[in-house]
């Protein structure tokens, strides 16, 4: 469901048309009259409501700041020593006084960098100019500069009252009164691959800034990302970012928002804020809109604590980790009621009890307060050490008390599976281990062991995506420090069977071979996806070619209005998800010179005329290089893998057959010739029957090697790695 966004993401802005003439002259106008003088809106009507965009960002926005960051470091600091000298000051902001958001946006759009801008103008972080990325905690974040895991922050926030122009977003006429606000930041992910940690995390919201580049506008992932926000029923807060750069058209890209993703900019409350992430400029606006144009959560006043009157305490936990010295920390959004230290708690999906030991927020260290009310996101730690018991989508409450459960979260549908081995097989315990806790802090990845003739035992993994597995390989080497051996990924295939049954099979050792299929197998189908291809007109031939080289099917051709003077082009194809998983992001990256960009989402399963290729190593199947292929491309990569088999296999005391069989076919085959020792140098004359005397008893030896099975070829554990390698760029 979450990916299907993709698919009418594409849909729609095919369909869009631009034609820009008469309304950018009309705004150039208005702009040019707002430089003398900007009136006040008197009446609800489209032009008086429309909100300004000129060359210059100071004429633009209801929502304007005139405070740079330098201005803002000095009354911002007095207010940080206070927050944190007092971390008790948390825990006194009640339903009203609390805003929770998220930001969403394409990548690389300045998402994390708007972040880092919030935390310094509300003080909850100094202005030293050495904040970037401060989120983005994990290495393999701040290494590969994109957002991984959402991170929740609090922040506080001097709002001094509507100013003169302020008109209410709101039928009801609400308007936020003067005073200190709780703001609940959750930072998303951006890439495609994660978005079930962007759904777990909006739906802990009542708002979303969705930040857009002024020098790219919309892209794909922003209509995801704005589709699975307006699902959750959230507001929606657009910001233009980068709008300082000669290359941004704050015009287009708001014509964009409006034509695409049906964002009325004509209404107070949903004109683009025009900002800069990177030198502030504006910033303080968004945190005043998030004040003035969002609402605080709904429902009824919390009771008093001590007598425990109002609504029953209700906390949704949308992400935990583990700790090895506080066990598991479960991060909660608090729906209904409060919770303090000392308590009693219940987890509706497990039914067992826990005395809550500690609790706080994120500022962004952790930092403990007295109390969790209604609207604050924060931590829990409950005693709970089992991590199987701390579930994502999980309801906490009193354990005097009978509620009705909050609404969890889908389970996700794993897309890829690779499998996961320790390089020294006595590891694999201690490597199990890390990735159960791992996993709980990444819920969309699914367990299971599995063992390997070839690698012994390991684990068979599930992931959303390419990205999302090399993420999780590269955290479990970093914060685990496990030297590990991941094999080629590959896709869940579907098969039917000849009796009825459907049998979803993601291990290629499962798979039928040519001859079980005769016999017994009715249908084999391979998943698709429907891919959207986004570039500059140039490379269009150079990207259609490769997407016909994987199997790939075009479905429509389309040119959208782009925020740049580059034409681009959009092209929609179904292609086989094994297709993708390989090398073809590189090769797209590579013919487009890393102008390109693509997004997919899964579209069914189709009829493919599937095989199963084996490599036997001297007569014996290594099972861990099985895999799954289409027909077409089966001779090719034999030859090729047997010939790379052949090449970093170190040479025996024998020979060593190399051959690559689809069911009892042998379709190719090498042979790795043996070592052999000069039995005769030490013969000085006399018959040739000595010498082949000699010969033929070498000859015997190393028959009885194979037959005592000493001979069995013993790979390496670096050439392994190489063997994989070849094998994740199949063609």
């Amino acid at each position: 469901m979450i990916r299907s966004a993709c698919n009418r993401a594409s849909t729609r802005l095919s369909q869009v048309t631009f034609c820009p003439t008469s309304r950018y002259a009309a705004w150039q106008t208005r702009s040019q009259a707002a430089e003398v003088a900007r009136p006040v809106p008197t009446s609800h009507g489209p032009s008086s409501r429309r909100s300004t965009f000129a060359s210059s960002s100071s004429s633009i926005r209801y929502y304007s700041s005139s405070v740079s960051r330098q201005q803002a470091s000095s009354s911002s600091s007095s207010t940080s020593s206070a927050v944190k000298s007092d971390a008790r000051d948390y825990s006194k902001f009640d339903r009203l006084e609390t805003r929770t958001f998220s930001i969403i946006s394409h990548v690389d759009h300045g998402k994390s960098t708007l972040a880092d801008r919030l935390l310094e103008l509300t003080g909850t972080i100094p202005q030293d100019g050495s904040n970037q990325q401060v989120l983005d905690k994990l290495k393999v974040e701040r290494e590969r500069g994109i957002t991984v895991k959402s991170q929740a922050v609090t922040m506080v926030y001097d709002y001094d009252g509507p100013r003169e122009d302020f008109i209410s977003a709101f039928d009801d006429g609400f308007a936020p009164k003067p005073g200190r606000y709780l703001l609940n930041l959750i930072d998303c992910p951006g890439h495609v691959d994660f978005s079930y940690e962007v759904s777990r995390s909006l739906s802990a919201c009542q708002s979303a800034l969705l930040v857009v580049d002024a020098t790219q506008g919309v892209q794909a992932q922003s209509i995801t990302v704005f589709e699975l926000a307006k699902q959750k029923d959230l507001a929606i807060v657009p910001v233009l970012n980068k709008s300082d750069l000669p290359a941004a058209d704050p015009e287009r890209c708001s014509i964009q928002m409006e034509e695409i993703l049906g964002i009325d900019t004509t209404l107070p409350g949903q004109e683009p804020l025009l900002i800069s992430a990177k030198t502030g400029k504006g910033v303080d606006g968004v945190l005043r809109a998030l004040v003035e144009r969002t609402k605080p959560p709904p429902g009824v006043e919390d009771g008093k604590l001590e007598g425990r009157e109002g609504p029953g305490f209700r906390a949704l936990v949308f992400d935990s980790w583990y700790d090895q010295y506080k066990g598991v920390v479960s991060l909660v959004s608090i729906a209904d009621g409060a919770v303090k230290k000392g308590d009693r708690i219940t987890s509706c999906h497990t039914g067992k009890r826990y005395e809550v030991l500690s609790l706080g927020v994120n500022s962004p260290e952790m930092i403990a307060t007295d109390v969790l009310r209604k609207g604050q996101v924060g931590w829990i730690i409950a005693n709970m050490k089992d991590m199987s018991e701390a579930q994502i989508g999980d309801t906490f409450h009193l354990a005097n008390e009978k509620v009705e459960p909050l609404e969890g979260f889908a389970p996700t549908v794993p897309m890829v599976y690779a499998g996961i081995f320790p390089i020294e097989t006595t590891d694999f315990l201690k490597l199990e281990e890390a990735i159960q806790r791992l996993a709980l802090n990444d819920r969309s990845v699914t367990v299971q062991r599995e063992s390997s003739m070839a690698l012994g035992q390991g684990c068979r993994l599930g992931f959303l995506g390419l990205l999302h597995l090399d993420v999780f390989r590269q955290r479990l080497e970093d914060e685990y420090g496990h030297a590990i051996l991941v094999t080629a990924p590959s896709v869940p295939y579907k098969v039917t069977w000849r009796d009825g049954r459907e049998e979803i099979v993601s291990n290629p050792i499962h798979f039928p071979d040519d001859s079980e299929r005769k016999a017994k197998v009715n249908l084999l189908e391979e998943p698709m996806v429907r891919g959207v291809v986004r570039c500059p007109e140039e490379y269009t031939g150079e990207i259609m070619q490769l997407c016909a080289e994987h199997r790939g099917e075009q479905l429509d051709v389309s040119f959208p209005p782009s925020a740049s003077a580059i034409r681009s082009v959009q092209m929609t194809y179904r292609l086989p998800l094994s297709e993708i998983v390989t090398d073809f992001f590189d090769k797209l990256k590579s013919c487009s010179s890393g102008f390109a960009s693509f997004e997919y989402s899964e579209d069914g399963y189709a009829a493919g005329d599937l095989v199963k290729l084996n490599f036997l190593i001297s007569n014996t199947v290594l099972d861990s290089l099985s895999i799954i292929m289409h027909r077409s491309k089966v001779m090719y990569n034999a030859r090729q893998w047997t010939k790379k088999l052949k090449d970093i296999i170190p040479r025996q005391q024998f020979e060593v057959s190399i051959q690559a069989t689809t069911g009892s076919k042998v379709i190719a085959r090498e042979t790795l010739s043996a070592y052999r020792k000069d039995v005769t140098a030490g013969l000085y004359g006399g018959h040739y029957e000595r010498k082949l005397k000699h010969l033929n008893k070498q000859k015997e030896g190393k028959k009885r090697l194979k037959a005592l099975g000493v001979g069995r070829v013993q790979i390496p554990t670096e050439k392994f790695l190489e063997v994989l390698d070849t094998r994740s760029k199949a063609k």
